[in-house]
This record gives structure tokens, sequence and C-alpha cells, in this order.
């Protein structure tokens, strides 16, 4: 079955001066314009190719890759707007419309946006929209703790970062889960820290296991990410520059290093220590 907005693998069924035409079962056949015919190509042959409609509504096909598919999220710039909504460059010829019911708040030309694309089953149209809580889930029955999981960063508020977990839920990145620096956008590696009991779901960039119990080696990971990931204290730093810190002695400092150290979350030199 022909799945527009995504890639299908479709035979050609004839050639003619304007391209190849794909058979696409119920609805026909489908144009794979010259330019994206590969050389040799012949009936029967058979190409992967991403269905979509141009700019008159036909179903067309392409061998360009766009930079997500239906039901895929992509951190995308706005290139233009009408009266219709937003128009974001997708990487294919025809811009995605992102209609104005479709913004979570108003776009602004010139500036990116994690965009969610579906496909409005009513007209066959391919349509973005920014209102990801409404397309995507926020609640988990099958994710497991500890799971790996890829996220995308789609927004930041008071509890910390908001992302796309494997393009299917929503998930929300405490702020104290967080040493690195993270931006609206970023693509990034993380597990499954909790389900909660509203079976919302709760992410750690850390690998199960790791875990952080002593205050002290909390408080070194927090005054690291303040200062951009590195700091000249280490274990060779002078005793009362450290109590000056953190208002401990020299010996517990250097024991909540090792154990980040040993966590592998820091990498110590004479000189700084730096988050990994």
């Amino acid at each position: 079955m022909l799945k527009i907005g995504q890639f299908n693998q479709l035979s050609i069924t004839r050639l003619a001066d304007a391209g190849v035409y794909l058979e696409a079962g119920s609805y026909g056949e489908i144009l794979l314009p010259r330019r994206y015919v590969p050389a040799n190509a012949q009936p029967e042959t058979e190409l992967e190719v991403f269905v979509y409609l141009d700019s008159e509504d036909r179903l067309i096909a392409t061998t360009e890759r766009p930079h997500l598919q239906v039901g895929e999220c992509a951190y995308l710039k706005a290139v233009d707007s009408s009266r219709h909504g937003a128009f974001f460059d997708w990487g294919l010829t025809k811009d995605l419309l992102v209609p104005y019911n479709e913004q979570e708040r108003p776009i602004e030309v010139g500036k990116f946006y994690v965009v969610h694309a579906f496909l409005d089953e009513r007209t066959e149209s391919i349509v973005g929209t920014t209102r990801l809580a409404q397309h995507l889930s926020e609640f988990s029955y099958y994710f497991k703790q500890g799971q790996a999981v890829d996220l995308l960063v789609y927004a930041r508020d008071e509890l910390g970062y908001r992302a796309v977990v494997n393009q299917t839920h929503l998930g929300l990145l405490y702020q104290s889960e967080v040493f690195q620096n993270l931006r609206i956008g970023d693509q990034v590696s993380g597990y499954i820290q909790q389900i909660r009991p509203d079976r919302k779901i709760d992410l750690t960039l850390r690998k199960p296991g790791v875990v952080v119990e002593d205050a002290l080696a909390q408080q070194i990971l927090v005054h690291l990410k303040q200062r951009g990931g590195s700091s000249h204290f280490t274990d060779k730093t002078a005793p009362e520059q450290i109590y000056a810190e953190f208002k401990v002695s020299k010996a517990h400092f250097k024991r909540a290093l090792g154990l980040l150290y040993k966590q592998k979350l820091i990498q110590l030199t004479p000189e700084k220590t730096t988050l990994l």
C-alpha cells in the first residue's frame, strides 16, 4: 500500500519524456521527474522514492531525501509565511506548510522550530505542526526503566527540557539530570529514568547504574556545568580554596572527585576537571 509522505519501493511501469511512471496500486501511476531518474532505468526496475504532493496537489515521487517523513519530527527553519500559515524548508522543492491552527505559538520567519509531520487524511496532504502534544503521546505503556532512547530537545521550562522520545512520545528531562549544554533542536542519546504513576515519562542522559548519590559529587557537577564544563578545581587544589568554594575538606572533595571519575562523568588533569 502506498505511503504518502514516506519512502516507498515502487516499480517503473513505463518511460516518458517527463521522466518515468511508477506503479502505485490504487493510486494508479506516479511520475518520477526525469532529473531524479537513475541512468539505465527500465520498466520493472524497482526504485526507493519519497512520495508527496507537488505544488498542484498531485502525487509525485522524488529520490531526494527530506529532513523528516510523516510521523517524524525534525528541527526546521521557517522560510516564508502566507495567509495559510508558515512554510518550512524540509529538504524538498515544495516547502512544508504549518497552518496557523497547528502552531503552538506564532512562528517567525528565519527561526528554527521542532516540527512534526503528519498526513491530513481528509485531503491526503502532508502538514507540519509545532503542537507536538496533540500528535505525540505523553503517556507510556511499553517503555521500560533504563531503556536506551533517542531524544530530540524541543522546549525548555522551569523543570528542565522537554524532548521527543524515539519520534513517538514526549518526555521530561529534569534540570538536575542535565550536566551538559543543551539547546532546542539537539539530538542526544538518553534513557528512561522512570515511568511515573500517571504514565508520563521521566528521562535521563546518564546510563542506568551511574547514580550520583554523594551530595558533594552532585555539587561538583553543578559547579562544572555552570562554568561551561570545566573548572580549575582538581585534586591538586589547595585545601583553603576548596573550602572557600565547597565548604568541605580536601579529603572529602577528593573522594567525591574519585566517585565521579570512576563513573566516567569527569576527566581529571593536574590543571583542570572536565565534564564528559
